[in-house]
């Protein structure tokens, strides 16, 4: 018997993890905002704005209903932006069953409140922490659809219930790992978003390897620091949802984050790089959040900071660049407690 996944967002993620879950046996109803879009999907079997080349199995069927999407499935999936989850989850509430699952795979921060997906699912659904999941990971949707290898992790602080959604996610090319670590998992998804808007600005000044390698680093550090601080074990910073994911995102041209970057590095304004980018770069909000949890944990995150100042603060990207080179020269130990 097949098991029934509500996905809710059909932009390139939700439609790619749509996919995966297809493939791994389940029934999907993916929800999507446009009546255009949602009838493409099903008269076409392709996503025809985000994912034109890539056929969909019949056992994904989109709506533009939440009630129809919700009906019959035990696992609800939530790839839509981060900054609109909490309208769109107080709206949805009353739809789901009061033992449904919930999975999220929006890598931001709330920038109105400083809480972390999984905190905002808490508070609009009522659910306890061994139904709230998160799903982290190198996993550049364009490689997935292609049905490239890819792995990721699966965090809830039920076991039971990570493995449960393990198995409904496992593919021959997709292999999850599951963690109890739910903070973090979503802070390396979060920060690895800002940390790539770095490195693009870099790349986009063509500032070298050098670079990008120092910024990947030093942006893991600053991750680590933080998750700490937060009560995240350091270790899954290491693991495949905080280097693994940082490394492809700050690599690839596929990532949204790092293409707006770029953008800016080659001079384009913040609304030139916005225009051109197309999709939601989440680091660009969820910048601003992270700083305020950084400032409020008492946790030094200067690249964070180089980020904001240049989306927000209008700074010139040369300026910060050597501000960031000129700090005063500190031991590369990574002090957890500082």
């Amino acid at each position: 018997m097949s098991r029934r996944v509500a996905v809710y967002g059909a932009g390139s993620w939700g439609t790619a993890f749509s996919l995966v879950l297809a493939d791994a046996g389940c029934e999907v109803a993916l929800w999507g905002r446009r009546a255009k879009l949602v009838d493409a999907i099903n008269e076409s079997r392709t996503n025809p704005q985000y994912l034109p080349e890539v056929k969909l199995p019949d056992s994904v069927q989109a709506t533009t209903d939440p009630a129809t999407a919700a009906r019959g499935a035990d696992i609800v999936v939530l790839a839509v932006s981060a900054q609109s989850a909490r309208p769109l989850l107080q709206s949805w509430a009353d739809q789901w069953a009061p033992d449904t699952v919930f999975v999220s795979l929006m890598k931001g921060v709330e920038l109105a409140t400083g809480l972390l997906m999984s905190q905002v699912l808490a508070e609009t659904t009522g659910a306890g922490p061994d139904r709230i999941a998160v799903l982290s990971g190198p996993n550049l949707a364009g490689e997935i659809v292609a049905r490239k290898p890819a792995a990721s992790v699966v965090a809830c602080a039920d076991e039971d219930t990570a493995a449960r959604i393990q198995v409904a996610c496992h593919t021959p090319y997709f292999r999850p790992y599951t963690n109890t670590d739910v903070i973090g998992c979503e802070l390396g998804g979060a920060i690895k978003n800002v940390v790539a808007l770095a490195v693009g600005i870099t790349d986009g000044m063509q500032l070298g390897d050098n670079a990008k390698a120092a910024l990947v680093t030093r942006g893991l550090a600053e991750a680590t620091r933080l998750g700490f601080a937060m009560g995240a074990d350091p270790l899954t910073l290491a693991g495949l949802a905080g280097m693994g994911d940082l490394v492809a995102t700050c690599s690839s041209n596929l990532s949204r984050n790092h293409t707006f970057g770029a953008h800016l590095g080659r001079g384009l304004t913040v609304e030139e790089a916005r225009a051109a980018t197309t999709q939601t770069a989440e680091g660009v909000v969820s910048c601003k959040a992270i700083e305020g949890l950084a400032e409020r944990h008492g946790v030094e995150m200067p690249i964070t900071r180089a980020v904001v100042d240049i989306i927000h603060g209008g700074r010139d990207t040369v300026a910060v660049v050597q501000e960031l080179m000129g700090r005063a020269p500190k031991s590369e130990a990574l002090h957890l407690r500082k």
